[in-house]
């Protein structure tokens, strides 16, 4: 039975007692469901080897397909996933898409052929695409403004730890139990989760028996703040609007540099500096965990200095501003440089981006309010652009432009990273432009829909470019190379450290054969 609440603004009067703390129980469960995302992930690249021997037709080049087709469907549904959130609540909204998410992990180990892998991990894609739209409305409903910031920056660095976790646990656990039933025991995880959200999340907090008065008149009075900013208009027209627009070239511009630190950063320190060093391409990724917590405290912090416009636009400029002075400081870098000055310099960059992520997760809760979800689904599928962006556009840059007194030769990245800041700094302008509390006036059906034409249009080019980047584009040899190092220099650290633990020489090819993949896939360039 719903439970009646007595109006948000005479509360004050009639209970005195500190507020409760379930807001950020919520925080702390949607910070373990994006940790649970990238384990689902990372689970598939850690078994790879394992089940190209087992699986008919999977092959490396099938292999890729497999990854890529995660990223397609990913993509393709995140804002349905975002307005069927928005739409049920986020309640059912995430129960049913972690459920889906998970029969499919878990259906993954159920696979013989590579066409019947194809389709459950596209499938796999389909019900993860709306992970972090779902999560986001959600924390829409239960923080006030002042806060998002810090819940968003939280929620977010699951997903680095999540990804780090996973790179030592699926191998062990592979080992232990098999790389099918890791699979399963993946989807029981988030089943588990799943059971406990439905369990302890209400839509409205009201109607949560945990939260007291003075939390509920908290968490209304936070959002009734903003709720004047919140606009009727169609939601064709929200997402066509300068501010969203805006919203998704900054986040895509921030991508380009990320993904970088996931894809081509530990080839390339292999290639330049040796084999030796191929483990600091993890110190700008713990850079980046750190600064999303530090920016989500900012922003939550200026929030309630009274700077609602401020709280969101700061935080992100600065990080774009340190995320171009990492980079071309990463350009006066020569090879004959510490290793650890590049890393250091990368490390700040890297560091400054993930600074942005935050306020613009906030942003789109500021503008979006009830359509939070799909929203912020637009502007992580136009981020994924940026991801493919990244992939394609740093081997091409390495291997064919040359800039004056920058990259006077091909074979260096500082070409790239010059791209990759002026990207930034254009992102930080961006975001001069940016303001949550603009308010939209309706237009005419034929202006509506010319921006529904354009939107499309945009929709189109994502698609393109992550088929392209999936399906079409293919490393030069030297670029396959650099992989191949990589994979060298693992295998001979992990021999290294299976020998120094007293392995017999057929438990270090067991464990070998686990690890590998994981690397394999980064190296590579594959999106996990």
């Amino acid at each position: 039975m719903t439970t009646t609440r007595t109006p948000f603004l005479s509360q004050a009067f009639m209970n005195p007692a500190a507020p409760t703390s379930q807001r950020f129980w919520l925080v702390f469960l949607v910070f373990l469901h994006t940790v649970n995302t990238y384990m689902d992930r990372v689970c598939i690249s850690a078994a790879k080897g394992s089940m190209q021997d087992e699986i008919s037709g999977l092959d490396d080049q099938m292999m890729g397909y497999v990854f890529g087709i995660f990223a397609i469907g990913y993509a393709l549904f995140q804002i349905p996933a975002g307005w069927f959130s928005d739409r049920v609540g986020p309640r059912l909204g995430l129960t049913i898409v972690v459920a889906i998410w998970s029969v499919f992990t878990a259906l993954t180990g159920a696979v013989y052929t590579a066409i019947s892998l194809l389709f459950v991990r596209f499938l796999f894609g389909v019900g993860e695409a709306g992970a972090y739209p779902g999560a986001t409305r959600a924390m829409y409903s239960w923080l006030p403004a002042k806060e998002r910031g810090l819940g968003q920056g939280i929620f977010h660095s699951g997903a680095r730890i999540g990804a780090a976790l996973s790179l030592v646990l699926m191998p062990m656990l592979i080992a232990a139990i098999g790389w099918r039933m890791t699979f399963v025991a993946n989807a029981a995880v988030g089943l588990l989760w799943g059971g406990v959200w439905w369990w302890w999340y209400r839509d409205d907090p009201a109607n949560h028996s945990k939260v007291n008065e003075a939390e509920l008149e908290l968490i209304q009075r936070g959002i009734a703040e903003e709720a004047a900013t919140e606009s009727t208009v169609p939601y064709v027209q929200v997402v066509t609007s300068l501010n969203v627009l805006l919203a998704m070239f900054q986040y895509a511009a921030s991508n380009i540099t990320f993904f970088i630190s996931i894809t081509w950063l530990q080839p390339y320190l292999v290639e330049t500096y040796g084999e030796e060093y191929a483990y600091l391409a993890s110190l700008p990724l713990l850079c980046g965990a750190v600064a999303l917590w530090i920016s989500g405290y900012t922003v939550t912090f200026l929030h309630k200095l009274e700077m609602p416009v401020l709280s969101r636009r700061l935080p992100a400029m600065i990080g774009f501003a340190l995320g171009a002075i990492g980079l071309l400081l990463c350009t006066q870098v020569t090879e004959s440089t510490s290793v650890w000055m590049f890393i250091f310099f990368f490390s700040v960059g890297t560091f400054g981006v993930e600074m942005t992520l935050s306020p613009s997760w906030s942003f789109c809760m500021d503008i979006g309010g009830s359509r939070s979800g799909a929203v912020s689904a637009a502007m992580n599928m136009v981020g994924n652009m940026g991801a493919a962006v990244s992939a394609v556009a740093f081997p091409f840059f390495v291997a064919n432009v040359t800039v004056p007194g920058i990259a006077e030769t091909t074979g260096t990245a500082n070409s790239f990273f010059l791209f990759a800041a002026v990207m930034n700094l254009l992102a930080l302008g961006a975001w001069v432009l940016m303001n949550p509390r603009r308010e939209l006036r309706e237009i005419s059906s034929s202006a509506l829909r010319l921006r529904l034409a354009m939107f499309l249009a945009m929709f189109v080019l994502v698609m393109a470019a992550l088929l392209y980047t999936k399906f079409i584009y293919e490393p030069e040899p030297e670029q396959e190379a650099r992989a191949n190092s990589v994979e060298r220099a693992v295998v001979c650290d992990y021999e290294r450290e299976f020998e120094g633990q007293g392995f017999l020489p057929s438990q270090r090819h067991a464990q070998w054969q686990s690890v590998m993949p994981c690397v394999e896939v980064v190296s590579k360039g594959a999106m996990v």
